[in-house]
């Protein structure tokens, strides 16, 4: 018997035409193209976030390639993705993007991009993938009700007032925060983990940052006290207080403990994390007996500016006019803590508008990772930030946009 095997007709819904709704619309349609698929989005515009991310050269993903080292990026959802990313991971993503003719590039720090640095060229390439394939776009016309039929269907009623039936639907509208969707999950069944803000800057007023917004330290590490785990890279002191990936990679896996506490807790930041405090001692030992006559506020150590270095001076009391033979005990023994253990004041936060990412959402183990569908309702997906998984700052997100969606695509096709 000759022939291929074909795919019966089916009618898919995916709500959601952010990085996650698209690619599942689009993996639904390569997969079974005799589906009907619709894609709807209540906003006015498709594929917000891709737009503004990385600073509007779209951050695709990060040159990790190795499932189990890249489910470590995810403070929430790393067991699941791990399993997942064995399917869909950064390489099929690139290679995907550059057959659909969007070659990319690697930055020194993993991160991956489009070769044109233009976030529109991922909006195009999408969006012209998902035209070809016939794919239905309802710009502002989002989901108002969904429920499940006797016959194993779905219907779903949109914002425009219209009534559709469909075999499968798969959930991918990005945050459920303020939106409609927390209500009608939770009616058909499933649970919301409670929903927080992630990778965000800290809101910080001190005499020792003041004046320096736009000045930065590329190896820094920080935690919450008394007992959180240090999180290490750039810091970027910024008018409100302080940025850059280490502190959002702080607000990613503290997100709860932030949101628990409102925003008011202290940190303690570490200047110098590939020096020990030892070796700190046994610099400024060095400085009394060689270079006594010299004053405190010459560079020391290259690692941090100079009109930092002079900041923390006088936050601990010193003259930069003082000279190092002439420190006193108790001095250096604060400049030390200064360097290595400051502790500084959180009252707020401040959006990352260009990452901003939601922690909580759907529950992961009412899902099964194999197929992205649901284990409460037959025929119901899910992909995205809508569920109770996130990754830090470098492209992490939207891989696992990809990976959830491409997952949830096909499995809806099969």
């Amino acid at each position: 018997m000759g022939g291929s095997l074909s795919l019966p007709e089916s009618r898919l819904a995916v709500v959601g035409a952010g990085a996650a709704g698209f690619f599942a619309a689009i993996s639904a349609a390569e997969a079974n193209p005799s589906a009907q698929v619709s894609l709807y989005e209540s906003g006015k515009k498709f594929l917000r976030k891709v737009k503004v991310s990385g600073g509007g050269r779209c951050n695709l993903t990060h040159a990790c390639f190795d499932p189990a080292d890249l489910a470590l990026n995810y403070p929430r959802g790393s067991r699941e993705l791990r399993s997942a990313f064995h399917h869909w991971q950064p390489r099929d993503t690139i290679d995907w993007f550059e057959q659909a003719g969007v070659p990319t590039k690697t930055e020194e720090d993993g991160r991956i991009f489009p070769a044109s640095d233009r976030s529109q060229t991922i909006m195009d390439c999408l969006s012209t993938r998902a035209y070809r394939l016939g794919v239905r776009i309802e710009l502002e016309n989002g989901l108002q009700s969904l429920r499940p039929t006797g016959d194993g269907k779905w219907v779903l009623v949109t914002s425009g007032g219209a009534s559709e039936s469909f075999d499968r639907v798969c959930i991918a509208s990005g945050s459920l925060k303020n939106s409609l969707l927390e209500k009608i999950l939770g009616e058909l069944g499933h649970g919301i983990e409670p929903l927080v803000p992630s990778l965000f800057a800290l809101n910080v007023e001190d005499s020792r940052i003041a004046g320096l917004a736009g000045l930065s330290v590329k190896d820094a590490s920080v935690r919450v006290l008394p007992k959180g785990k240090p999180q290490g890279g750039p810091i970027l002191i910024t008018h409100r207080g302080m940025s850059g990936p280490a502190v959002l990679r702080l607000s990613a896996w503290e997100a709860r403990t932030f949101a628990e506490r409102e925003y008011d807790l202290e940190v303690e930041v570490n200047w110098l994390p590939a020096w020990s405090r030892g070796q700190v001692v046994e610099k400024f030992a060095e400085l009394r007996k060689r270079k006594g006559d010299f004053m405190v506020k010459s560079k020391v150590f290259d690692e941090i500016p100079k009109r930092l270095w002079e900041s923390l001076l006088t936050g601990v009391g010193l003259h930069p006019e003082d000279q190092w033979a002439r420190l006193k005990k108790e001095c250096e023994d604060a400049l030390l803590n200064e360097l290595i253990a400051g502790r500084y004041r959180v009252k707020g936060k401040t959006t990352n508008k260009e990452e901003f990412v939601t922690c909580g959402g759907v529950s992961l183990k009412e899902v099964d990772f194999r197929t992205m569908e649901s284990k409460v309702r037959k025929g119901l997906h899910f992909a995205g930030e809508c569920l109770d998984l996130d990754g830090v700052t470098g492209g992490f997100n939207f891989q696992a946009a990809w990976t959830t969606g491409r997952i949830a695509g096909n499995s809806m096709a099969g």
